[in-house]
């Protein structure tokens, strides 16, 4: 399990496990909390098209599909 907290996921780089469409490397590019600083929204953008998918920042953890860094 990836150790993940919520203040430091901003500007975080993320290795996809499975890579799919060429995907490998991604970044967390925003991230908003609800008034009891609890995650509302994450977004993470592919660095290799720019694409950008909104995820449950707590998939992070799972180490079968996420490393962090770039690998």
């Amino acid at each position: 399990m990836n150790k993940v907290s919520p203040k430091a996921l901003r500007q975080s780089k993320w290795t996809k496990a499975n890579v799919t469409n060429k995907e490998k490397h991604f970044v967390i590019t925003e991230v908003e909390f609800d008034d009891d600083q609890r995650v509302i929204t994450c977004v993470i953008e592919a660095v290799m098209n720019n694409n950008q998918y909104s995820i449950d920042w707590c998939d992070l953890k799972n180490k079968d599909e996420w490393r962090m860094g770039w690998l």
